[in-house]
């Protein structure tokens, strides 16, 4: 079986005959062609029995061979193979083995590395199968063997220095820009995107004119993306030369190096610049605007991400990998070893105190604003209403994360497509909770997909499903990167890691212990089975695992080239312009409120048992005030003492009232007590799209106040109705059953808004229900019904703390429940709050207007707890 030389470009390939060698654009493919003709996985050599053979694998521009597109062709010494374009695409020259004896070091060493990882693949483990590894008998790594890969990685360096200078020189692509191979940094911080990949098409800018950018089709630059304003943007030629770049109003913001521009603002613009549209982006190159279309083909890193908590204990340790283009990354990893923390660095919602996110060579946390657009989230829980049907659900969705001009056709028509994509549409008019599992969590994709993210986030996503489900889910996030996105997914279960490209294992501290291909992972621990891997983290949590994988041939070839960056700072970097990381708004606060209240709307009509309780709770509590002394009214002619000339306490009149307060209080802050923390995780992930959250706050006050205040009014009106009440009040005249009522409504309502702040602090939806009961106790005791509040020094200031105290006070005000209810201890003493004059009645509701206002203001300052760090940066 003869060897063959591959050449491209002045580099060389020895071909092993004993495996095949794929090309392609893939970085883990073994000839990594980079040419934007070249599929991600073109074509593949190998031994054919007899004889060697290229086999084109649907290539999308084709594979030929003298002038002719082939399939499947045999070939040997002597052949020419063109890739992507039959004259100039990149030329595959093929040779006898003996033809490789001029190759330069660095070609060499390149055809070392590719025999190094053909014979790992074939290769028995290194580590016996049954007993313990040998890690464990010698736990210090000899001097010599730490020393060689330093100076291995060392030479490796030096030989690609002008590797690197040849590079531009390999591309054989017409009419585009070079470009550098590696990042560079350019003034104001910013980094050149898209340093390896070629522009998707160029736009001539006459001297002069306006070159209109949008999705409407009359613009002069047509981007198809609803992600994108009709009319986004416009780029001005000035006639002396200079570019301009001036948005539009759009909805999802103009980015100039990855900071928004004002609506309808302008900035002057340069080579050295970034604009972001959508998910393209334009560099001027001579004078040409050169666009560059996300469709996936995009790097992500994280190099040397450490995360510090209080008291300077490190949760992550110099984290750094580097995931392939359109690939599934899997990370795995006992309890404690940062797998949660890493993904909350990845996407920005608590960044790194030290290290980087590149995300196509772009600094995610220095561009969150724009940035977040491409990435979706998914996280452990569902980020849905489970209530909703799956078609209304993504339809909501949809309404809030694309532009206030997307139509209501070309939102349904990305939701079919995603639907289809994903296999529910036959689904989509069942409710969310009548899903099984996998399918919920199929659901949860579709949301992030509408927006056609280049790279997903998956946390524990198969957490709770049977083997069958998490097959079904894992087979999914494959044909997910299949289809042209990189997939990372955190997961605890280690039955699926064959189908992903990579993977990442995390030891105890939050330190890297492997990251390379999932087949070479048991092999590296010397384990035949994950759970002895897990037991070893657990019984050797001493162990310097990071310096073993360091240590490693497979960091060498899997993490080093990444790992040889130098660490930088950034959480004060990001923090300078904190303006500049408020994320523009898809739609305006209007817009959003509207939409908010319809799904909020939609949630409660959809559930029943709710609908039911929230008119028998009210009729129940006006009911039981019946049953005190029914017969009685409440006290219209007050009876005075003949002896004391002191007015009898009608106990009926504040023993009706202290219940229908509590009742009122209890009420409404049930209906509020749970909604905040049951969608944190559904809030969590839509402020990150551009949420308002005021929008979101107010939605919840409106309609949950409309419904508190509706059953203070049902309430009150059980619980007066049938009693004998004065011939005229104080504000409303011979309305008094609504004029006392209205304290009873308004008492409801601000305790909805504390049942809100209580919802925004907790952290589980167990804990609501003790602080619930806590909570309508304490008002019982503080109402002025049990005892007498005023002239109690200390008790009386705290009282006003408590909306019961000014709804009973309200509501005695036009009772005159000085007179109903006196201080017999000190009968010349009066409480001013239950005086029977209109500014005392003013007074007590403006007091419960005031106090929930406090709590909203309370809502809004605890929610931007639960909201990505980058943001409140």
């Amino acid at each position: 079986m003869p060897e063959l030389v591959l050449e491209l470009n002045g580099q060389t390939w020895t071909l092993d005959p004993s495996r095949p060698y794929a090309l392609g654009r893939d970085p883990g493919g073994d000839v990594v062609i980079d040419d934007a003709r070249v599929s991600w996985r073109h074509a593949t050599i190998s031994w054919g029995g007899r004889s060697w053979v290229v086999e084109d694998h649907g290539s999308t521009n084709g594979t030929f061979v003298q002038g002719h597109r082939i399939q499947h062709m045999e070939i040997g010494p002597g052949s020419a193979v063109h890739l992507g374009n039959a004259t100039d695409g990149p030329r595959l020259s093929l040779a006898a083995a003996g033809a490789a004896a001029g190759a330069t070091p660095h070609q060499q060493a390149h055809a070392q590395q590719a025999h190094a990882q053909a014979h790992a693949q074939q290769a028995p483990a290194q580590y016996p199968q049954q007993g313990a590894p040998d890690w464990q008998q010698q736990q210090h790594v000899p001097q010599q063997q730490q020393q060689q890969p330093q100076q291995q990685q060392a030479w490796q360096h030096q030989q690609q220095q002008p590797h690197q200078q040849q590079q531009p020189q390999q591309q054989h692509v017409p009419h585009q820009a070079q470009q550098p191979h590696a990042p560079q940094q350019q003034p104001g911080g910013a980094v050149p995107a898209h340093g390896d990949r070629s522009p998707t098409s160029f736009h001539q800018v006459a001297l002069g004119h306006v070159m209109r950018i949008g999705r409407a089709l009359e613009n002069e630059l047509v981007v198809s993306d609803l992600q994108v304003s009709r009319h986004h943007a416009e780029f001005h030629a000035t006639p002396d030369g200079r570019f301009e770049i001036r948005d539009l109003g759009s909805h999802n913001g103009t980015y100039v190096n990855g900071q928004p521009l004002a609506k309808s603002g302008s900035a002057a613009i340069g080579p050295s610049d970034i604009v972001g549209v959508g998910h393209s982006t334009f560099r001027l190159v001579d004078g040409r605007l050169s666009e560059f279309v996300d469709t996936g083909e995009v790097s992500f890193s994280a190099r040397h991400l450490t995360v510090t908590v209080d008291g300077g204990k490190q949760i992550l340790k110099d984290v750094s990998f580097g995931v392939p283009e359109k690939s599934l990354v899997a990370v795995i990893g006992p309890s404690g070893s940062g797998k949660s923390t890493l993904l909350k660095a990845l996407t920005g919602y608590r960044p790194a105190n030290q290290g980087d996110v590149l995300y196509d060579n772009r600094n995610l946390y220095k561009q969150f604003a724009e940035l977040r657009q491409r990435i979706g989230l998914v996280p452990q829980d569902d980020i849905l209403h489970k209530e909703l049907t799956v078609k209304k659900a993504l339809k909501y969705a949809a309404k809030l994360r694309f532009p206030a001009d997307t139509s209501e056709q070309e939102r349904e028509q990305r939701i079919g497509e995603v639907l289809r994509e994903l296999k529910l549409d036959i689904h989509k008019d069942k409710k969310v909770t009548s899903l099984s599992g996998g399918q919920r969590k199929r659901v949860s994709v579709a949301l992030e997909l509408l927006t056609k993210p280049s790279l997903i986030f998956l946390d524990e996503p198969t957490s709770g499903l049977d083997p069958g489900m998490d097959r079904d889910v894992m087979q999914l996030l494959r044909g997910l990167a299949d289809d042209g996105r990189t997939v990372l997914v955190v997961t605890h279960s280690v039955a699926e890691l064959a189908i992903c490209d990579k993977l990442l294992v995390m030891a105890p501290g939050g330190a890297v212990a492997y990251f390379g291909p999932p087949e070479e992972a048991l092999n590296f621990f010397g384990y035949s089975t994950w759970a002895d891997v897990f037991s070893a983290f657990e019984n050797y949590r001493e162990y310097d695992w990071a310096g073993r994988w360091k240590g490693s041939q497979h960091y060498q070839m899997y993490a080093a080239d990444i790992d040889a960056v130098a660490p930088q700072q950034h959480s004060q970097q990001y923090m300078a312009q904190p303006q500049a990381m408020r994320p523009p708004k898809p739609q305006g606060w209007g817009s959003q409120l509207f939409t908010l209240i319809r799904r909020y709307v939609s949630v409660i009509a959809s559930d029943k048992g709710f609908l039911a309780l929230t008119v028998i709770l009210p009729a129940v509590l006006g009911a039981v005030s019946l049953l005190i002394d029914p017969d009685k009214g409440l006290l219209v002619n007050p009876t005075v003492n003949p002896q004391t000339g002191l007015h009898v306490p009608n106990g009926t009149a504040t023993t009706v009232l202290l219940i229908l307060a509590v009742g009122a209080c209890f009420a409404g802050a049930a209906n509020s007590v749970r909604e905040l923390i049951k969608e944190r995780v559904i809030y969590e992930r839509e402020r990150a799209t551009g949420l308002s959250r005021s929008a979101y706050l107010m939605s919840k006050v409106i309609v949950l106040g409309t419904i508190t205040v509706l059953q203070g009014l049902m309430v009150g009106a059980i619980g007066f109705a049938s009693r004998e009440l004065p011939d005229e009040g104080l504000i409303l005249g011979g309305s008094v059953l609504l004029e006392l009522s209205l304290p009873i409504m308004a008492l409801g309502f601000t305790a909805m808004m504390f049942g809100l702040v209580i919802s925004s602090l907790v952290k589980t939806a167990e804990k609501t229900m003790p602080l619930l009961v806590m909570f309508a106790i304490v008002q019982v005791v503080f109402t002025g019904c049990l005892f007498i509040l005023h002239g109690t020094v200390g008790v009386n200031q705290f009282s006003f703390l408590m909306p019961s105290r000014w709804a009973v006070a309200a509501a005695g005000t036009t009772l005159d429940f000085n007179k109903i209810n006196p201080n017999t201890d000190d009968p010349g003493s009066t409480d001013p709050l239950w005086d029977h004059e209109a500014l005392s009645w003013f007074l007590d509701m403006g007091a419960l207007i005031v106090l929930g206002v406090l709590c909203g203001f309370l809502v809004a300052r605890f929610l931007r707890r639960h909201e990505p760090e980058v943001m409140r940066k």
